[in-house]
């Protein structure tokens, strides 16, 4: 239940920061000299389609299915990277985002919903 509140919040937090990388170009610092220095536009239309992604998978959370569960994983593995590739561009929120993404996947997998009966 935690797991899947905290999936929802996360992705409903990540599509917003994508809205704003989308529709405000100068919102995000410009990085130079940065190995994954994308066009602002390119990091929104990435952060928004994790967020709907995990926002999602959060719903499914609710199911309690191991295959749920996984994917749910998965995709919060998936929401903590691109955060972390996106640090120089907005440090304090996308170290939020990664620190919470790890808190959900380790309770999902500690939930037991992998455990054979």
């Amino acid at each position: 239940m935690f797991a899947g509140t905290m999936m929802i919040m996360i992705g409903a937090f990540q599509a917003l920061e994508g809205l704003v990388a989308i529709l405000d170009d100068d919102f995000y610092v410009s990085v130079s000299d940065y190995a994954f220095d994308l066009d602002s536009t390119a990091w929104g239309w990435a952060h928004l389609i994790i967020g709907v992604l995990v926002a999602v998978a959060g719903f499914f959370l609710f199911a309690g299915s191991p295959v749920a569960a996984g994917v749910a994983v998965a995709l919060a593995g998936l929401s903590a990277i691109a955060n972390f590739l996106f640090v120089p561009y907005y440090p304090f929120w996308s170290l939020l985002i990664v620190a919470i993404n790890v808190f959900v996947m380790w309770a999902i997998v500690r939930s037991g919903v992998f455990q054979r009966p």
